[in-house]
């Protein structure tokens, strides 16, 4: 779509008006993205790449709760998912919970130790650091 505008305030309107679309557009497929999931996990629930990918799509949408429900129940399940550490821990920091946080960091430390998956204990332990700085 071309849109002219003749000044600057203009100008705004519009973008405010196609961003809202934008936004709208987006929030229609993350949407569409967690109901297909959904429908997998009917079939496989306790499938942990699905429910990665789940509490990933619901964080997107700002469903804070319930992505961390997601993955603390799949950790819960299958403590070796140790990417969903990572995303637990950093949820908890943003959400000011900087006790947890390091908790969720501590126990990806350990599992990432037990696996061998020196990557991720790499991220995971730089993570802790800045934290415990702060």
């Amino acid at each position: 779509m071309v849109v002219y505008a003749t000044n600057a305030r203009t100008n705004i309107s519009v973008a405010k008006i196609v961003l809202k679309g934008l936004v709208k557009i987006n929030c229609g497929k993350k949407m569409e993205r967690i109901d297909k999931l959904r429908q997998m996990l009917a079939s496989s629930p306790e499938d942990s790449f699905l429910n990665h990918a789940l509490a990933m799509e619901m964080l997107a949408l700002g469903q804070d709760a319930e992505a961390r429900r997601v993955w603390e129940t799949l950790l819960q399940r299958d403590p070796g998912y140790i990417g969903s550490y990572y995303q637990l821990a950093k949820l908890m920091e943003r959400l000011g919970e900087r006790t947890l946080a390091l908790e969720w960091y501590e126990r990806g430390l350990a599992a990432a130790q037990k696996a061998g998956d020196r990557h991720a204990m790499n991220e995971l332990r730089m993570a802790y650091d800045e934290l415990l700085d702060e």
